[in-house]
């Protein structure tokens, strides 16, 4: 019995070693293609951090959350989709600033939808008295079907590519024996990566109800490489 299993041992063992260099002995082109697609954010996370020391007169923050509600409803923000309390644990927190002095905050998260919104929010809660307002990250709703979509196009460069090079030697590139992606990772952009483009207008403006022009995010840009190798015939 045990010689019987060594038996097939050695055969499979054959078997695999000539599979393995059937593939390496076959004739094939390696190429790498590469897709690059550029996509605008849509969903703008914007941190509120409401607090008694940050407000004039030391207003409370059950006051300053009924102005920040008051003034993103009047922007037009979906309250129950877009607006989060962080740290449900503890949404109001305590901070010893000073002896014998007890200041209270709460953080809100909202989410935008475009830089003209993003703008609005920042004025707005500006004008409210809530200056502590400020940008986290930018991501687009829709990232994973895009990401699919560049490594499906790098994918398919690789083949042109193989067949170009290929012909041009008077030979063609048949089916695919190898395909590795090389990763690049998540294309989300954190607070210290945000480039907006007309960020100095906002600053310069006085009121909400000025037009505002030019004022946009930086588009998170989606890579893909992917390396192939094509039979050769």
């Amino acid at each position: 019995m045990k010689k019987l299993l060594v038996i097939i041992f050695l055969a499979a063992s054959i078997s695999s070693f000539a599979q393995t260099k059937n593939f390496i002995d076959q004739n094939y082109i390696e190429v790498t293609g590469k897709a690059e697609m550029e996509v605008v954010p849509d969903r703008i996370y914007i941190k509120v951090l409401l607090s008694e020391s940050d407000s004039k007169n030391r207003v409370s923050v059950p006051e300053l959350e009924e102005k920040l509600i008051k003034k993103l409803k009047k922007i037009g923000i979906d309250l129950e989709k877009d607006v989060f309390i962080k740290d449900m644990a503890s949404n109001i927190k305590f901070h010893m600033l000073a002896k014998n002095k007890i200041y209270l905050s709460k953080e809100y998260q909202v989410i935008a939808k475009d830089g003209k919104t993003v703008a609005e929010i920042f004025l707005g809660l500006e004008e409210v008295g809530i200056s502590n307002v400020s940008i986290e990250k930018v991501e687009n709703s829709k990232i994973e079907e895009y990401r699919k979509e560049v490594k499906i196009n790098a994918i398919k460069a690789a083949k042109e590519k193989a067949i170009f090079l290929a012909n041009a030697i008077k030979q063609e590139a048949g089916r695919a024996i190898f395909i590795g992606e090389n990763n690049f990772g998540n294309p989300t952009f954190e607070s210290n990566n945000i480039r907006i483009r007309g960020a100095s207008t906002l600053l310069g403006r006085k009121s909400i109800d000025e037009p505002l022009q030019n004022f946009e995010f930086e588009k998170i840009k989606l890579e893909s490489t992917i390396m192939c190798r094509f039979v050769l015939k």
